[in-house]
Formats: C-alpha cells, structure tokens, sequence
C-alpha cells in the first residue's frame, strides 16, 4: 500500500422516501429558525411549497438561481436573504441552487440544507464554481460545503430522462477524475468505483421506467457517492475543460460533462490505464473513453459540442484558455492537443479512433 492523506468530510446526509418532510427538524436540529428557501425560476412553485411547509420557520423563497452561479444573482439574493433576516439556506433543486446556496454562505457564514432534485453531487462537495465577466473561477473551504444533505428519492421520479442521463453522467465524471488526480487515495477510489457502478445500472433502468423508485433510489445513492469522491480529491484536466466551455461560452452543465467525459478519459487513459481499470469494471468495458461513449449514446445523450450550442469559431479560444491556466493532469496536454479533444467532442468522432 502506498502512502495517502485522507482527510474526511463532516456532513449530515438523510436519505430515504419522503425526507422532504424532515426538513423542518433539520433546521430546528441546528439551531435556527428562518430558512430562505432558494431555488430556479422553473422550481418556483416547489420551492413556494416548501416554504408554505415551514410555516414560522420560513423567511421566504428566492427562486432566482441559474446555471454556473454568476456573481450579479449571487449579490441579488444576498439582498434578498439579509433583508429576511434569515439565518439559514435551504437550496431545493440541482446543480444551480446548490452552487447559489453555498456562495451565499461562503459571504455570510450561514449554515445550508441542500435537497437535491437531480444527481450533480455538487451539494457533497466543498467546492463552488463562479462566474465572473465570462470567466469560470472555483474555490475550495469548508466555509462552503453544506451542513446537511437531504436526499430524497420521492423528488426525482418526475425527472425528466434526458436530464437524469446528463446529470447522472456528469457526476460519473467526478468519480473517473478522482481516480486519477493528484491527491487520489485508496478510500475514495474505492467510493468512486461504487458510484460508477450505482449510476451505471441505474440510468438505464431509468430511462426505460422514469418512475422505477428502485432505480431512482440506487442512481441518487451513485451521485452521492460519486459527489463525495469530488469533495475529498481535486480536480484535473476534464473539469478544467467543463469550467471554461460553460463560464466563457454558457454551454449546460451536465450536457458539457456528458459530451466531453468519454474524451477526456480516452486521453487519460493513454497514460494511466491501471487507474482508470475501476472505471472500466464499473462501466462493464474494457476502455473506459469508448465504453462511456457507447454508454452515453444509448441512453439517448447529446454526443457533440455543436448540439449544446457550442460555436465551432469558439474552439481555439477555449483551447487557448485551458491551457492557460491548467489543472493538474496525469498526462501533460499541450494546446494542440486539447484543441484535437475538441474538435473530436465536436464532430463526434469516437474516441480513440
């Protein structure tokens, strides 16, 4: 065994059926007695519902969240949230809310309740992605990870399967970086192959019955898992890629991560097979970047750049600013190459053709 730091996340997780409803003794369990419900504009009315629920315990709903947590929203809500008087977060939704919650709390010190509706896994993590005049910046404390998950698998039968698919993709990307990144340790690669092999038989019973509670139950456990492994480790070269096609050119989240994992992994696993062979088991393949290709198409997922709305003039610009500012990557990308990874996510060409 070779030598590791593993440094443990403490986080309140309650998983299970009809959670939602705990979210009151949650709050009160902490110490606090008005929440600000956030959530996006499409979330509205669960949110308002929510909020409704609370009763005295409510100080509102903001319901302004929106892809990569622009700093104007996050100033907006501030407002919002310091004219309720409120002295807690509860962020109800995916990604988005999530990453609302924890820059409103990484500026006041208030404590989060995270409700997940989709598997981003971003509410395991403390990290927070930001966007900023066209630029994508993250930052890691504990000041931002949340203080309670409450995961309940009742909120994710009506997601929509295309959406489950990318989400669900998206967070198998946190587990195949964490294999390979520089602070890998034993205990999160084992968590980040259970992940993979969660989501990996669990989105396509998904797709074929959007309301099988089992295979819900199993995919929100994946995302869990797989969040978790992003927490504890960092980053490389795919997330890298992700931030810089979503914060400079608006490109959806999850649908970014789906279209460019298998590529990434293709390109990792030219020098670091042995690390990703847990992926691969998971997955049921013998390359990890054609099998998740393969995967990703059958479940029906955007294949290309192009489809999410990625200009094809904007391929050297974002070639240019990943190599910019790299992340540590197990295998050294000059720009010549990234801009092949690209071109190859953008055409859709199968990787390691």
């Amino acid at each position: 065994m070779e030598p590791f730091a593993y440094q443990a996340l403490s986080q309140r997780v309650v998983f299970g059926s009809g959670t939602l409803a705990a979210a009151g003794d949650e709050l009160e369990r902490l110490g606090h007695r008005r929440a600000m419900v956030l959530s996006t504009p499409q979330q509205a009315d669960s949110a308002r519902t929510l909020a409704d629920s609370l009763r005295e315990l409510s100080a509102g709903v903001f319901s302004g969240a929106t892809m990569h947590t622009p700093v104007e929203v996050t100033e907006t809500a501030l407002a919002a949230v310091k004219a309720a008087g409120a002295d807690c977060l509860i962020a109800l939704g995916g990604g988005s809310t999530t990453g609302l919650g924890k820059a409103i709390a990484l500026r006041t010190g208030l404590d989060q309740i995270v409700i997940p509706t989709t598997y981003a896994g971003s509410e395991a993590t403390p990290i927070l992605g930001e966007t900023a005049e066209g630029k994508k910046t993250t930052q890691r404390g504990m000041a931002i990870l949340p203080e309670v998950i409450l995961y309940d698998v009742d909120l994710t039968l009506t997601l929509p399967a295309g959406l489950s698919v990318t989400s669900g993709i998206n967070a198998i990307a946190h587990a195949v970086e964490a294999l390979y990144t520089k602070d890998r340790n034993p205990v999160i690669s084992i968590l980040a192959a259970e992940g993979i092999r969660a989501l990996a038989g669990a989105l396509p019973r998904v797709v074929a019955d959007p309301r099988n509670r089992e295979a819900r139950s199993d995919a929100l456990y994946g995302a869990w898992a797989c969040g978790t492994c992003l927490g504890a480790v960092g980053m490389a070269l795919h997330h890298r890629i992700c931030h810089v096609l979503g914060g400079s050119f608006d490109l959806p989240h999850a649908e970014t991560h789906t279209v460019i994992l298998p590529h990434t992994a293709a390109f990792n696993e030219v020098a670091v097979p042995e690390l990703l062979q847990p992926a691969a088991r998971a997955l049921g393949t013998a390359r990890l970047g054609s099998g998740l290709y393969d995967f990703a198409q059958k479940l029906g997922a955007p294949m290309t750049l192009r489809e999410i709305g990625m200009p094809e003039s904007g391929l050297d610009r974002a070639a240019e600013m990943v190599v910019a500012n790299p992340y540590w990557n197990p295998r050294p990308a000059s720009r010549d190459e990234i801009r092949q990874l690209l071109d190859d996510a953008f055409f859709r060409r199968r990787p390691g053709s």
